[in-house]
């Protein structure tokens, strides 16, 4: 027998732990978790130091208690809601209502609504908190602007012009939150101390971009995009786009998994694509998980890491939405 090579060695040394975590990955389906009442559905939104889920559902948000996996409360009598941020330093909890041109401010303990805040300009959808300002954002598609509150006061304390109509957002918590322009294709990097566009990366060959999710540690931004079906991982300290991957049709949201490297992508056609993060530059397709027909945006749990579906069943070829079959398709890691 001819001895094995150490150059050989060094390679199967190096490729198997990859391997093997591409191997230990695999969700499959858990449980589905019915939920009250009718109407479109977007964000799901997870408060992971109290255990709950929010799944803004038409004209309210639906309330489930992780620990359970049961409704608890409903928050209603809005007018069209998009998104949840959590504030649990106050126990407040804000939801974009895109229809009223507003935000609502409620207690997270009562789910009482405490205030609703006029804002100017129309059509409020993306919704995230930065702790670095302490404030609130809110992304409004139509005025293509993000309008700023003060998570204490309650009350709107500036308006951001944006360079074009925005979708998702994140924050690094450090003083910059990044914003995907659908329209232009681009990300607009945003100084929360002036309150002003600092910078506009272009994510060719990335084309409508709507989820953005990011790595902080390593400054990578995950984009997804409808038009190329791709997801686009970028360089966050400069803009520069470094891998391109294809994902499945009518995209809307993106996770990133730091503990497992994982991101996510869930895709309107009932799939949601997985990927490996070998290297902050390099990813791999580990699995398409079969979820159901626009089952567009999801949370991840990061104590289980199960992942949370919104979706309803829809008039066969149709995107007519049959009544009473709104839920939440719930996936887990298999042992």
């Amino acid at each position: 027998m001819k001895p094995i090579s150490n150059v050989f060695l060094a390679f199967i040394f190096v490729l198997l732990p990859f391997y093997l975590a591409a191997q230990t990955i695999n969700y499959e389906a858990d449980k589905t978790i019915p939920l009250p009442g009718d109407g479109g559905y977007d964000y799901v939104y997870i408060d992971q130091l109290n255990y709950v889920l929010y799944a803004s559902h038409g004209t309210a948000v639906n309330v489930v208690d992780l620990k359970t996996e049961k409704l608890t409360g409903t928050i209603d009598h809005m007018k069209g809601v998009h998104g949840i941020a959590i504030v649990n330093e106050l126990n407040r909890g804000f939801i974009s209502d895109g229809k009223a041109n507003a935000v609502i401010a409620f207690d997270t303990k009562t789910l009482k609504v405490i205030k609703v805040i006029p804002i100017t300009g129309t059509d409020a959808d993306a919704i995230i908190y930065d702790s670095f300002s302490k404030r609130i954002f809110a992304f409004e598609g139509d005025s293509h602007a993000a309008v700023v509150i003060d998570a204490k006061e309650l009350t709107q304390v500036g308006t951001i012009p944006l360079s074009g109509a925005p979708e998702f957002a994140v924050s690094d918590h450090k003083g910059l939150i990044y914003n995907n322009l659908e329209d232009k294709s681009a990300v607009d990097v945003i100084d929360v101390k002036t309150l002003k566009v600092i910078k506009n990366y272009p994510l060719s060959p990335c084309g409508g971009p709507t989820g953005l999710a990011m790595d902080q540690n390593n400054q990578r931004l995950f984009t997804v995009c409808r038009e190329n079906k791709g997801m686009s991982v970028i360089d966050a300290s400069t803009g520069k786009v470094v891998q391109t991957l294809p994902i499945g049709t009518g995209v809307d949201a993106v996770i990133y998994n730091a503990e497992n490297k994982l991101v996510i992508v869930s895709n309107g056609d009932g799939t949601a694509s997985i990927f490996k993060q070998d290297t902050p530059d390099n990813y791999t397709l580990i699995q398409t998980l079969t979820t159901q027909y626009r089952a567009k945006t999801m949370a991840m749990d990061d104590t289980s890491h199960k992942l949370y579906f919104p979706v309803a069943d829809y008039q066969k070829g149709t995107k007519t939405v049959l009544p009473g079959t709104f839920k939440l398709l719930v996936y887990r890691l298999s042992n």
